[in-house]
């Protein structure tokens, strides 16, 4: 599972990157289907990183592994 979400950030990666931000994977909660990540960078103080999160990478990865329900940031 962890690698199949690697997989699927280092899709969403680039675009953060060329905004001068980036994703970390920090836990997968299998159980509960929960993956939290880290927004860092440009990602991490900017007011729409909720938007980024949410529509952008929660949305990525739960079309690519259906099982998971919600994506989380620390």
């Amino acid at each position: 599972m962890r690698e199949k979400i690697e997989a699927v950030l280092n899709k969403i990666r680039p675009a953060l990157q060329m905004d001068g931000g980036d994703v970390s994977l920090v836990d997968v909660d299998e159980d509960n289907g929960i993956v939290t990540v880290s927004l860092s960078g440009a990602c991490g103080g900017c007011p729409m990183s909720t938007l980024t999160l949410k529509m952008g990478i929660e949305r990525s990865i739960k079309q690519e592994i259906p099982e998971i329900k919600e994506v989380v940031a620390v």
